[in-house]
């Protein structure tokens, strides 16, 4: 079979991780048969180098994306979408999801169903469920939080989604899907719906995603936003100023009135004189990153050519 007879094409990134890639394989299999086209981006493995043969013992077809070196998670998605966006017809339609089991292969069906009526171009899977420990959990929830006062905006998803072909050629050709491929589905205003679905474990292995790449994970994501999060960070820096130059008055009319006890009017005109220089100097420098930000937005396609050094269809795949 050809790439374009296959209805659903499967976009997963691989890193040192065989056992569990294969096994999702075989779990594909027995959910879509041969309907699928498996996309695994094989992200600079050295020690466990995920193969064509794994796709072709579970009975599909598919190709490895092997990488020249190991770029991330995310890129690594960004740039298997890329590849499979040069290839995708109009009747086609695309998941992306992790090899480690974590996103369950019984419910792509149900996140394919909801892109059905044809008004919707993503569908994301929102978390029902965790197997996390306590700490995952409480750093998630400080980094939503965080991430919507910075940013204006609620993130409730990951990498686990369904797109239609218009929304995949409409990512590809943005830089900000390298950075974050949830944080870049906000960004580019397509219509979207969650669907919440329960997470599974790992099927073998422990997570390689360790706090300090959990935290750079979340930073992404505000990286994304980063125009919006420097407005923000300018207004309150703003305030903060005018708090400070409120409060200079105040000091100054009580002192004016004599109704300050001794030395109090130097400290505190002090630090308010020295906390409206600073956050004047933060205004400044935040309303200057905001144009360097607004110059640099270039639409340029991710270019997946620059960072595949292989790629390795299974046995018997038509071009």
């Amino acid at each position: 079979m050809s790439f374009t007879e296959h209805s659903t094409v499967i976009v997963t990134p691989v890193f040192e991780d065989v056992e569990a890639s294969g096994r999702l394989f075989k779990e594909l299999e027995s959910v879509f048969g041969r309907d699928v086209f498996v996309v695994a981006v094989d992200d600079g493995s050295v020690k466990q180098p995920v193969t064509p043969d794994a796709i072709t013992d579970a009975g599909l077809e598919g190709t490895v994306l092997r990488l020249r070196r190991n770029v991330g998670h995310q890129r690594a998605i960004a740039i298997g979408l890329a590849w499979t966006a040069d290839k995708l017809a109009d009747n086609q339609r695309v998941v992306v999801m992790d090899s480690d089991g974590e996103d369950l292969p019984q419910t792509i069906p149900a996140l394919l169903d909801a892109l059905s009526p044809g008004d919707i171009d993503v569908v994301v899977a929102q978390r029902k469920s965790r197997v996390e420990t306590i700490w995952f959990k409480t750093f998630y929830v400080f980094y939503k939080a965080q991430f919507e006062f910075l940013t204006g905006r609620k993130i409730s998803f990951g990498n686990f989604m369904a797109l239609t072909p218009g929304a995949v050629r409409r990512l590809v050709s943005m830089q900000e899907t390298n950075v974050h491929v949830a944080a870049a589905v906000l960004a580019s205003k397509l219509r979207t719906k969650l669907l919440p679905l329960d997470r599974g474990p790992r099927y073998a292995g422990q997570s390689k995603m360790n706090f300090v790449g959990l935290a750079l994970h979340g930073f992404r994501a505000l990286m994304v936003f980063a125009e919006d999060v420097l407005v923000r960070v300018g207004i309150l820096c703003m305030v903060i100023a005018g708090l400070s130059v409120l409060g200079a008055i105040v000091a100054v009319i009580l002192k004016i009135f004599d109704n300050s006890s001794p030395g109090w009017f130097s400290i505190a005109s002090g630090i308010l004189f020295v906390l409206f220089l600073q956050t004047g100097t933060l205004t400044l420098m935040t309303l200057m990153l905001t144009g360097v930000v607004r110059s640099g937005n270039v639409v340029t396609a991710i270019d997946y050519a620059d960072f595949v050094e292989r790629e390795l269809p299974t046995r018997g795949l038509v071009a």
